[in-house]
């Protein structure tokens, strides 16, 4: 499941940091100038991936255990990777993923408090030997994020974990990203969500993955 010729691109943030938005617009870019791109989302992007979706983020499943809600998130990545995103690398194709491991690591890790080292091997498990070779950080604090969407989706376990808990991601990806430098193309999103994505757009196709 070696990355050739394709491109993995992750998309990663907290809650309502406009993610969703910069991956249509993406998408819109990629089909303007027929670019062979696949766009998927975690967890999900397969029948059986956005079934444990539909569990891990049940509001009404409040007494999941961390550990459970772990390796849900590694089982849903495995077929999601085996089934999607390694053939469509193999096949040369650019592949855009809202969120992936680095959702895991902070969200499982850094705010549940897990074993990093567990993490770690989990990812690497269910990536096989895929590799991120870019990821798109929308870097807006979650207090914002959560005014931007109007408060949480009381259908979503995770997004009403509370602030707090939230803070704990955001400072988790910010010490993922400090160890991933070179991988990491971040974005404070200050400016309108069109001004976001030309920045998005330069920056691709700066590093080759976008022509």
């Amino acid at each position: 499941m070696k990355n050739t010729s394709g491109k993995f691109i992750t998309i990663e943030g907290c809650e309502g940091v406009g993610k969703s938005t910069q991956t249509r617009f993406l998408r819109e870019y990629c089909e303007k100038f027929s670019i062979d791109a696949v766009f998927t989302r975690e967890p999900g992007g397969t029948p059986i991936s956005e079934q444990i979706r539909a569990v891990i983020l049940d509001a009404a499943h409040q007494s999941m255990d961390s550990l459970t809600e772990l390796l849900l998130y590694a089982a849903a990545r495995r077929q999601h990777t085996a089934e999607i995103i390694a053939p469509a690398l193999a096949a040369g194709k650019i592949v855009f993923c809202d969120r992936y491991s680095d959702s895991t690591l902070a969200y499982q890790g850094y705010a549940r408090g897990i074993d990093k080292q567990i993490i770690n091997v989990l990812n690497r498990f269910a990536m096989g030997e895929t590799e991120i070779d870019y990821t798109i950080f929308m870097d807006v604090h979650p207090k914002n994020g959560f005014l931007r969407k109007g408060g949480a989706n009381a259908s979503d376990r995770l997004e009403n974990e509370g602030l707090a808990f939230h803070e704990k991601v955001y400072g988790g990806f910010k010490e993922i990203e400090k160890s991933a430098p070179h991988r990491f193309l971040s974005f404070k999103a200050t400016g309108t969500k069109f001004e976001t994505h030309a920045l998005i757009i330069a920056a691709l196709k700066e590093r080759g993955v976008l022509t």
